[in-house]
């Protein structure tokens, strides 16, 4: 890598409410997870978060590795709203929510932001789709969409995609847009078998690195595993 660049750590985890195997609800057991991958931008799914409570999960999550949280919520209830977040360290200038829920199914959404750096423009979109196969062929038609930004240097797109089918038509879409890349497993996260977390960049020569993120405590946190890219900038 030319000594210009920078590289920058993007990573995409479903916390499970922060609910172990161990069915144990532990905020920090995440968190140190969190510290421990040190990456600028995560995405997160299934996070519990409640905007009248400023000692929220997901604020406490962010707190705890100095970054930003972005909200993403598609349930929002009178105990706290659900759904997805980022939790970026760099100031994003844009920042769109998207509804991509289908009708009569679990509500699904997206975040996409706008980073600003080493005079590059990175776009990241990150997603939880839907656990049907016609939802997640809608979904990935309204996310390409959303990809495209004449002023982005690079895209990313990142999060759970729920596609056990390494041949269905949404893996196939966007593989099409951003070129195959790597699939490390992450689910179930004690015996990972099932690439259900996927991280896209295009140009495709700017991934540096792209691997689960397995020990003991990972293994045990959630459901799913984190999955980490480095990315040249």
């Amino acid at each position: 890598m030319k000594s210009n660049k920078i590289a920058l750590r993007i990573a995409t985890y479903n916390i499970h409410r922060c609910v172990g195997c161990d069915d144990v609800e532990a905020p920090e057991r995440i968190a140190e997870i969190l510290r421990d991958i040190n990456a600028d931008v995560t995405a997160i799914q299934e996070v519990a978060f409640d905007r009248d409570n400023p000692n929220n999960i997901l604020a406490g999550l962010a707190r705890s590795i100095g970054a930003q949280a972005i909200e993403g919520p598609t349930l929002l209830g009178k105990k706290g709203h659900y759904g997805n977040a980022i939790l970026s360290r760099i100031v994003p200038n844009r920042i769109e929510r998207l509804d991509i829920s289908v009708p009569g199914r679990e509500p699904r959404g997206a975040i996409a932001i706008n980073l600003h750096l080493n005079n590059t423009i990175i776009r990241v979109i990150a997603t939880h789709l839907g656990l049907h196969p016609r939802e997640r062929r809608y979904q990935v038609g309204r996310l390409l969409s959303l990809l495209e930004d004449p002023n982005a240097g690079i895209t990313i797109l990142l999060g759970d995609f729920n596609e056990w089918f390494f041949l269905g038509r949404p893996l196939r879409w966007v593989n099409r847009r951003f070129g195959s890349m790597p699939s490390p497993t992450t689910f179930p996260s004690r015996r990972p078998v099932l690439a259900l977390d996927r991280i896209w960049v295009d140009p495709a020569d700017r991934l540096i690195s792209l691997n689960h993120h397995l020990n003991l405590r990972t293994s045990i946190a959630s459901d799913h595993l984190p999955l980490i890219a480095q990315v040249a900038i």
